[in-house]
């Protein structure tokens, strides 16, 4: 069984360490510094950039400031990585928002993020966010009413984000606007741009709640945006990346394919190696979280294991729940033996029992 606050990973801490933002020619340093030098030209000296910060933060950071509420999914043990009840891996950049908020008017943020989550192409334990936002005076806006100053910032937002769109896709860009919630801005959205045959969500955002300026100690007649942009989904788009897990790739088929001095040039394949099925099944204990069972394959298999897809569902007279998942072994960069493979799923089968709330089928 998993305990309250489970040590991080070493292969998850080691993470912080690569700093892809900070690599020149890496597609997220690019698309970063795409969205830097945009911002910096159609709004000359308002934003202040920064992609420095650390990612160990407070839980008062990461979630009491900004109105998370205490029984918020986002909280769980089973979804964040933790140190101790006080120190946590951040899962957001709006981590920094009050501390930036305190000093300055209009800002953007990008850093590392990290998040116990599922497993497939578009996501992974770390992802890289970038978080923007913007504040005024309504008298600096015009603005007779706090009402009136919402209305501005949520038009001025949804501007200001179509037009990086467009900067950084071009004008044929397919996207849509999503009605959305975040307990830190109301009225809140999610974009979403059309990849490989559907709709992704590629940032979510909002008017800034009147609390969480409070909690920045900005004055009451503040108004002000914010968004939270995940860089990798824009770079899967922007570059035709396939896999997330390229990203971390050190594969010079891989990292010699981009250069910031040369534009933008769409990913290159290199020969798909198969992908080898194995099932396992088990039934459900009462705290049974499914982010568990993604950790540990994680931590089994690493960036070896592609997906892991819940096949089957059944509960017994006696009112039991088994599921049935599939777990898809593939390597980027080489093909798997049979051997390997199941030397892995061996090594599932004896820990699901052993870590997990499951008893093996």
């Amino acid at each position: 069984m998993l305990r309250a606050f489970a040590s991080i990973p070493q292969r998850v801490l080691a993470l912080a360490d690569r700093k892809l933002l900070h690599l020149p020619n890496h597609p997220l340093s690019i698309i970063k510094n795409m969205i830097f030098q945009h911002t910096a030209a159609t709004s000359p000296g308002v934003f202040t950039m920064r992609d420095d910060f650390p990612p160990k933060v407070t839980v008062t950071q990461n979630f009491d400031q900004l109105l998370i509420p205490a029984d918020h999914p986002s909280r769980k043990p089973s979804d964040t990585y933790y140190f101790d009840e006080k120190w946590l891996l951040r899962t957001h950049t709006s981590a920094h928002q009050i501390e930036m908020l305190q000093k300055h008017a209009a800002f953007l943020v990008a850093g590392d993020v990290y998040r116990r989550d599922e497993i497939d192409s578009k996501h992974y334990p770390c992802f890289h966010q970038m978080e923007g936002v913007r504040t005024w005076r309504l008298e600096e806006i015009g603005a007779k009413d706090y009402a009136a100053g919402v209305q501005f910032a949520l038009k001025d937002l949804k501007n200001t984000l179509e037009q990086i769109c467009f900067h950084v896709y071009g004008p044929g860009i397919q996207f849509r606007w999503v009605d959305a919630y975040f307990p830190f801005t109301e009225p809140s959205l999610e974009l979403e741009i059309y990849f490989q045959g559907e709709w992704m969500e590629v940032l979510g955002c909002g008017v800034i709640q009147k609390d969480v300026l409070n909690n920045a100690n900005r004055s009451q007649d503040t108004v002000g945006w914010a968004y939270g942009l995940g860089l990798e989904r824009w770079a899967l788009k922007l570059f035709d990346i396939p896999d997330i897990r390229l990203f971390w790739s050190e594969d010079t088929r891989f990292t010699q394919q981009f250069s910031a001095s040369k534009g933008i040039t769409l990913f290159k394949s290199f020969s798909k190696y198969p992908v080898c099925y194995k099932d396992i099944s088990f039934w459900l204990g009462p705290t049974f979280q499914e982010n568990d069972l993604f950790e540990l394959a994680r931590e089994v298999a690493g960036d070896l294991v592609e997906r892991v897809v819940k096949v089957d569902e059944f509960q017994s007279k006696q009112g039991r729940v088994s599921r049935c998942y599939r777990l898809h072994y593939r390597s980027m960069e080489r093909s798997l033996t049979n051997e390997e493979v199941d030397a892995l799923q061996f090594r599932m089968r004896a820990l699901v029992p052993e870590r997990l709330d499951a008893q093996l089928r």
